[in-house]
């Protein structure tokens, strides 16, 4: 019987996405206290209160900031992942995997199926971020026969082509900065997808290309939307949206 994973049951450590993000934004609201204090001793309220509101904001987006990588990622990824009525034979990657937040919620839903995750590793993207440790949170949850990881690029994915049933990515493919990165990601993922395989890409900033690409190369079912409030990475000017498409059938003339 297949194990429906519950977003607010996990167990492992899945660490602080964007820590770096949440540090600058500590000290931006220290350096306010500290300058509002001073301006308003100085010049008197009139004054201080610029710093102050300066302090407040960056509390307003550390809060949203907080609530997207400890409880709204994963709220939001449990109803994505439920939405894809897994039968649990699948085999399935997760780009940029991470510490497996992600990955190991889908791992839940699989029997006889697998659960791949490759990743850089970097810190920068997420604390903490190592292969050790996304090995033990899938002995934590309980997932970690079903599970295999690999370093690898996801713009140079170490697979034969139409490898996979499922492909997901969280918030992973916005971190390529090289010129035409983000675009090869998607194509690497359409490779290895297995004809009228689905494709489920959860990121921020570039996402609308994202899904003129697809539909260029001929996926279906290509749909974009907002994931609201939950996955605001420090206010609504930094919303996250997910894409979902259905990779060409054999008998398709995508190029």
């Amino acid at each position: 019987m297949m194990v429906v994973p519950l977003s607010r049951g996990r167990r492992g450590r899945y660490g602080v996405d964007g820590p770096y993000i949440l540090l600058a934004m500590a000290c931006v609201a220290a350096v306010g206290v500290a300058a509002g204090t001073y301006v308003t001793a100085i010049l008197g309220v009139a004054w201080g209160w610029i710093p102050f509101s300066i302090t407040g904001l960056m509390l307003f987006c550390g809060v949203f900031h907080l609530h997207a990588t400890l409880r709204g990622k994963f709220e939001v990824w449990a109803g994505l992942l439920e939405d894809l009525h897994l039968d649990g034979g699948e085999r399935l990657l997760d780009l940029g995997c991470g510490r497996g937040a992600v990955l190991l919620m889908a791992a839940k839903y699989l029997t006889t199926g697998q659960a791949v995750g490759v990743d850089l590793w970097r810190c920068v993207d997420q604390s903490g971020n190592a292969i050790e440790t996304t090995e033990r949170n899938a002995a934590i949850e309980g997932v970690r026969d079903r599970v295999e990881l690999r370093t690898a690029d996801m713009t140079d994915l170490p697979f034969p082509d139409e490898q996979f049933d499922i492909v997901i990515s969280s918030l992973a493919i916005h971190n390529i900065k090289a010129a035409g990165g983000q675009i090869r990601a998607i194509d690497e993922a359409l490779r290895v997808l297995r004809p009228t395989g689905r494709m489920v890409i959860v990121d921020i900033e570039a996402v609308d290309s994202y899904r003129q690409h697809l539909i260029k190369r001929g996926a279906s079912d290509v749909h974009l939307r907002s994931l609201g409030w939950r996955m605001w990475w420090g206010g609504p000017w930094l919303a996250t949206s997910v894409i979902t498409a259905v990779k060409p059938g054999e008998n398709s003339d995508a190029r």
